[in-house]
């Protein structure tokens, strides 16, 4: 099992083109995720590709979010699988009491990746936007925002 050490205990190999140049013009890339117990893949996009999830050990929840808000999530456990369209908020998580070993594909070369976090308070969008979008005060998204601070 790979390193899933660190505070949301999962490692993801990647071979995308960019790692793996013979997929170039394949359309598609992969990827091995390892879970410690409790190992979370944070809320996240791939903004250019679906995602098929397969559980090859564990007992891993998957879910994702719609355009109406609506969540589909499953307990998937070793040999089940789950599809997330292109574009869409989801997550992994393992819920059993032993690691876990999922095997994703995307359908792309490069599916891209925009984690939730990160993308709202380490960018530069306005405290004030970022307030009224979530319904917030400011000093909440500071203390967000010092969470997810680039480093320097």
């Amino acid at each position: 099992m790979n390193n899933t050490q660190g505070p949301n205990t999962f490692n993801a190999t990647l071979a995308s083109v960019s790692t793996f140049p013979g997929l170039n013009t394949m359309g598609l890339s992969i990827a091995r995720v390892d879970f410690g117990v409790g190992g979370v893949v944070p809320t996240h996009v791939h903004p250019r590709a679906s995602e098929l999830v397969y559980v090859a050990e564990g007992t891993i929840s998957a879910g994702f979010v719609d355009t109406n808000n609506v969540l589909f999530a499953r307990t998937l456990q070793r040999g089940d699988l789950i599809i997330i369209p292109r574009g869409l908020l989801h997550y992994l998580y393992n819920v059993g009491s032993e690691p876990a070993i999922a095997f994703v594909v995307y359908n792309s070369q490069e599916a891209g990746l925009q984690l939730l976090g990160p993308s709202l308070f380490g960018s530069e969008i306005p405290t004030p936007v970022l307030a009224s979008s979530l319904s917030l005060n400011e000093s909440t998204i500071a203390a967000l925002r010092g969470i997810y601070a680039p480093s320097s």
